[in-house]
Formats: structure tokens, sequence, C-alpha cells
């Protein structure tokens, strides 16, 4: 019982951490591809206003690992070494970019730092996944593969998946919080990013039976759940596809491929994680194998059941605080916006 609850929670902070952060890692992707100097100020002050409390769930997760299954957070650091320290090292840059562009603004080169930081983290986030995938060469409990033995052209696909798919999400969140021309075109370029992340998202289905980690759907009940899972995620993406190129300027109308994309999402990693459990590692590295004293475990999971509530808490406080959108016209260019909100200068979550 221990053991499922700790597994959901380990869950829950992976999908809160991608949906998240996904979003604003998305968002700063989107900045290198914006060439007005105005609208990308604006994706970076909707960045302001939460980053930190999206990644505190990376924490959370980091924590539940450690805690809960301590084999294999002691097998993934070292199989997955190199990107993960990208990933480190991207979300520090990130985080001292998007205050200094917030205090000294235009800042260019601060927001030029921040779009890169965040591409190099959300690729970096799905060849950590892609690595997952490949054998853990271990003697007893003591990694002995190599740093780059992980490395694979399957690993890249996951990181342009991810990649792309968080660029959705942040298009999304654009849309979202946006309006005038920067709407229009977060439309237009999610509608983009969200078909060729179903195209890539196909691939990596499509040749995940080549690695290490193939699909196991033998049973009907496994079979059954990844294939309602995947309708789900067909749907939400459909939604996403359809509702990015509405025109009608509506607040419940702009919600939609976020909410869309967030289904999707959610189902993806579901279905995933059905077709693997209860295997962490390849070729059979398992949940029960891998789970640490129960004593630690229950005492651990009080105190991430305590903090989950205070950090989605917090989330739920950051997006309240700035609900509606910002005002995202240039002076002389574009109508008055239909529902404007403050600009978050220097914005502190």
């Amino acid at each position: 019982m221990t053991t499922t609850l700790w597994s959901v929670t380990v869950l829950v902070c992976l999908l809160m951490y991608v949906v998240l952060d996904g979003y604003d890692l998305g968002i700063g992707v989107a900045t290198l591809f914006e060439r007005d100097p105005a609208h990308r100020r604006h994706l970076l002050e909707s960045v302001a206003v939460g980053w930190d409390g999206n990644e505190t769930w990376l924490i959370l997760l980091g924590v539940a690992l450690w805690a809960g299954f301590p084999p294999a957070f002691g097998t993934i650091l070292p199989h997955a070494y190199l990107p993960m320290t990208v990933v480190l090292f991207s979300l520090i840059v990130r985080g001292v970019s998007v205050e200094m562009a917030s205090q000294a603004p235009p800042a260019p080169r601060w927001t030029t730092a921040f779009g890169v930081a965040s591409l190099l983290a959300a690729f970096a986030q799905g060849f950590v996944l892609g690595t997952l995938t490949s054998a853990v060469r271990m003697r007893g409990d003591v990694y002995t593969g190599s740093a780059f033995g992980a490395f694979s052209w399957f690993c890249v696909l996951c990181g342009l998946t991810v990649t792309v798919a968080y660029t959705a999400l942040g298009y999304a969140y654009t849309k979202h919080k946006s309006s005038g021309r920067l709407r229009e075109s977060a439309g237009r370029r999610g509608a983009v990013a969200t078909a060729v992340a179903g195209v890539l998202l196909i691939l990596v289905l499509v040749t995940v039976d080549t690695t290490a980690a193939p699909l196991n759907l033998h049973s009907p009940g496994r079979a059954t759940a990844f294939v309602v899972l995947l309708l789900f995620a067909s749907g939400g993406a459909a939604t996403a596809l359809v509702t990015f190129r509405w025109k009608r300027r509506s607040g419940a109308a702009d919600t939609l491929p976020l909410g869309g994309l967030v289904v999707a999402t959610v189902s993806v990693f579901l279905a995933l994680g059905v077709a693997r459990y209860p295997v962490l590692l390849p070729p059979g590295l398992t949940v029960d194998a891998a789970a640490g004293p129960h004593s630690t475990m229950v005492f651990i999971l009080v105190g991430i059941g305590l903090n989950m509530p205070l950090v989605l808490a917090y989330n739920v406080f950051a997006h309240r605080a700035f609900a509606g959108k910002f005002p995202t016209e240039v002076p002389g260019r574009e109508p008055p916006a239909a529902a404007p909100g403050p600009l978050v200068t220097g914005a502190r979550s």
C-alpha cells in the first residue's frame, strides 16, 4: 500500500511539473521566434508571475524519488548525468535571466538568455526521458554503465518531442493571457506546434518498441486502458488544434487550447505509465525492488503530503492574483484590449 501511494505521489509531482513548468518553458522557447520586442517583453513577464512556484514541483519530484525509490534515484542520476546537468544549469540561467530582464528592461540579452535556456532545458528534459528506455548496467546496486551509454537517436527524438509539446503549451497559455496581434500569432503558431508535437509523439510510440523498454500491452486490461488514454489525448489535441484558430474574443474560448493540451499531456503520461508499470528502469528494476525502507517512506510521505497542498495553494494564488489578460497591444498599432490586465514588471512570485 505504501509503495502504491508513493508511486502515485511521484506521478502527481511529475505531471504537475510537466504541465506547469512545461508552459513557461514553452513561452521561453516562443520568445526566440518572436521578433517584436514588446511582445517578447510581454511573454517574459507572463512567466515572471509564477515560474519559481512551477519549478517547486521538480524539487518535490526529486525528493519523492530519492526517498521512496533510492536505488532508482541512484541509478537514474549517473545514467543521465550530462543531460540532467544541462537541465539544472539551464533552469538556473532561466531564473536569473527572467529576474534581471524584469528589473532592467528592455534587457534584450537577458531575454535572449531566457529563451535559449528554456530551449535547452526543454530538450534536455526530453533527452533524460529518452535515456530511461536504455538498458541500465548494474552490479548489485551499483551503476556500472557509462555516462554516454544511454545516448541514442531515440533520446534526440524524445528531446524534440518534449520541446515542441512544451512550445505548444506555451502558445496555448499565451493565447489565454494575451490579446491583439500577440493572441493571433500565438493561435497560428500554437496550432502548428500542436500538429508537429502530435507527429513526433506518434513516431515515439511507433519506435519505442525498438528500445530496451518496449510497451507492455499483453494483458487486455493494460491494452484497453492504454488505448482509452490515447483517445483522450487525441481528443485533447484535436480540441487544441481547432480552438487555436478561433477568432472569437472570449476568455472561455481562449482557454480551450490550454485545457485541451493539458488533457492530452496528462493522458499521454498516464498511458505510458500504464504500459510500463511496474518497471522503472529496463531491463528489470521494478517499483517493489526499488522501494526504500517502509519507515522512511512513511515519514517522508507525510512530509511531502503536507507540502504538496501548500505548493498547490501557492500555484492557485499566483494564477488568481494575476488572472485576466495582460495588455499586449502596442499603442497606435492595435485596438484596445477587450479585457486588459496589469503588466507585471519586476514581478516576484
